[in-house]
């Protein structure tokens, strides 16, 4: 490893790598240890999957913009303090997306784009999203812009462009709301078809500005194969893929089963997951836009089956709810995704007194430098 985190010169000033005084193998060592403490009583615990190079991992960044002494310039938005760290060169973020970011900051600067500002309302440039397929090499630009003109358009798609030719695709958004580093509900394609693809566990997938797709494609790629390992899949088997997203999990065990049901509540991602399907020539997978708690409960009074459920709920963990539909259900395995050890273990606790046993859990550490650990386990039904 060439870089080494702790020569990290924003590390004081920002807080998005809270594990950046320890070297990695002590962070994995205190990710392990986590993960034993919290879980070790429920099942064996595998040695924590950590990566050969934890630097450059992000295929997603975000730049949000402000002033300094006069000049318009970006950095890496605080959410705790709601300031703005001004970065040139952060060593978790995708190397070439740092370049564009860069290379955007000199162009906003030379066409007189000002930074939007909060107090005031004024301004024209509110933040930048860059997404790159690791794959493909595609990159996808969303530009963040309060509502107006935006001046000498074409003449700055070009610049980009003719600098950057990797870039397929760029995209304006306009967020005329006071929440900070979200999309807005209008957009515009300034260049390409506004959208990008890549490919992970040899499916290609369609990435849209709103689309969930996960930032560390190299750890995703173990993670999922693990999660199909762990899911025993048969091609009897029906399988549910509950918060289903665009589809990746689902798409990518479909070849392995005989159906797949995708539940979703947010449209635009079902909307996705359809395309990733045509895109994958996909037949056996239906999409379904509704809460995955309550499709499962209507499935388990209409005496439909489900032999596995892949689960893999935002940070909060799985609710209430959704257990107590899981458990009605009763799949014969469950496959749980968590970003969150401790909602996690909670959701295991109560599965556990609900007639399921947990085999093994696997931790991989998707977010290096960050106190941050995935894991995936599977519960049989005893």
């Amino acid at each position: 490893m060439s870089e080494n985190i702790t020569s990290c010169p924003y590390k004081k000033k920002c807080s998005g790598c809270q594990l950046s005084n320890l070297d990695y193998p002590s962070q994995l060592s205190y990710k392990q240890t986590r993960i034993i403490k919290l879980m070790g009583r429920f099942c064996h615990i595998d040695e924590i999957k950590g990566m050969d190079c934890p630097y450059h991992y992000r295929n997603k960044m975000q730049a949000a913009f402000f002033k300094k002494n006069g000049k318009l310039t970006s950095g890496i938005y605080q959410s705790v303090t709601g300031r703005i760290t001004e970065t040139d060169n952060c060593l978790i973020e995708d190397k070439l997306s740092n370049e564009i970011s860069l290379h955007c900051r000199k162009l906003f600067e030379s066409f007189k784009m000002k930074p939007y500002n909060e107090e005031t309302k004024s301004g024209f440039v509110r933040h930048m999203l860059i997404r790159r397929g690791f794959a493909t090499n595609e990159i996808m630009l969303v530009i963040v812009t309060a509502e107006g003109k935006f001046p000498s358009v074409r003449s700055f798609v070009n610049a980009l462009i003719n600098k950057f030719p990797d870039i397929k695709t760029i995209v304006r958004n306009i967020n005329d709301t006071e929440l900070f580093l979200s999309l807005g509900e209008k957009s515009e394609i300034l260049y390409g078809d506004g959208y990008i693809e890549d490919i992970l566990c040899g499916k290609k997938f369609r990435i849209s500005p709103r689309s969930f797709y996960q930032i560390n494609p190299v750890q995703t790629e173990f993670l999922y194969s693990k999660a199909m390992e762990l899911a025993d899949l048969k091609p009897s088997d029906v399988v549910i893929d509950a918060y289903c997203g665009t589809g990746t999990i689902g798409l990518i065990a479909a070849e392995k089963v005989k159906k797949v049901i995708g539940v979703e509540l947010n449209q635009s991602a079902i909307d996705d997951a359809k395309k990733n399907a045509e895109l994958n020539n996909i037949a056996n997978e239906e999409f379904f836009c509704d809460d995955a708690g309550k499709f499962m409960v209507a499935l388990a009074q209409k005496g439909e089956k489900a032999d596995v459920v892949f689960t893999d709920p935002p940070r909060a963990g799985c609710s209430r709810e959704f257990l107590q539909s899981l458990v009605k259900l009763s799949p014969d395995r469950i496959v749980y995704i968590s970003c969150n050890p401790e909602t996690l273990a909670r959701d295991m606790q109560y599965l556990l007194h609900k007639g399921y046993r947990a085999e093994k859990i696997q931790p991989v550490d998707m977010f290096p430098h960050t106190r941050h650990v995935e894991s995936v386990v599977c519960l049989t039904r005893k």
